[in-house]
């Protein structure tokens, strides 16, 4: 009698311990879902502010032909997207070409002087803040995610279930590289 208590009390405690641990590893992969959805948010605001952009520059730079063939086949390339390292891939793609359109638009004094482009620029940059606060929820979220799918007794549970551990959002190399600044005040 006492044996089968035992037995029995002992299989609850397994059960509840494993119901435990599989409801924080959902809690967690939901997380990262939400904090990429966020981060898919800010995308896809920085996203619609380019056509705009694009037009406004475009009427000053008419043989800067390069640059924006280039930013419209990478926007195309964010539609195809389907994961979450293409997404943020093509994004990240498509910014640096922004970026460098942005920083040809400061050979335009009278683009410089537009309101129109200054009101975009100054979206523009209010978005990607917005991105890198995302970022960084979503790597918190990541991490929290990957501690519990790789740490013991979950990870157990985690590899019975399929769950995964996930890459942290990086930047391109490119990003990566020291700027120097005497370069910049040419």
């Amino acid at each position: 009698m006492i044996f089968t208590v035992i037995v029995i009390s002992l299989l609850a405690l397994i059960f509840i311990v494993f119901m435990v641990l599989y409801n924080k590893l959902v809690k967690k992969r939901n997380e990262v879902n939400n904090a990429f959805g966020s981060i898919d948010a800010m995308l896809k605001k920085r996203y619609d502010l380019i056509p705009n952009l694009v037009a406004t520059v475009k009427a000053y730079m008419n043989h800067e032909a390069s640059i924006f063939s280039e930013v419209t086949r990478l926007r195309t390339r964010v539609n195809q997207a389907r994961s979450q390292n293409e997404i943020i891939d093509s994004h990240n793609k498509l910014a640096s070409n922004i970026d460098n359109l942005l920083m040809i638009a400061e050979n335009y004094p009278q683009l410089k002087a537009s309101r129109n482009f200054l009101d975009l620029q100054g979206a523009w940059n209010e978005a990607e803040e917005q991105i890198s606060a995302s970022r960084r929820y979503f790597n918190a979220a990541v991490t929290s995610y990957n501690n519990v799918v790789l740490s013991f007794p979950s990870n157990l549970i985690a590899l019975w279930f399929g769950f995964k551990p996930m890459m942290v959002f990086q930047i391109p190399d490119s990003e990566r590289q020291n700027i120097s600044a005497k370069e910049l005040f040419k």
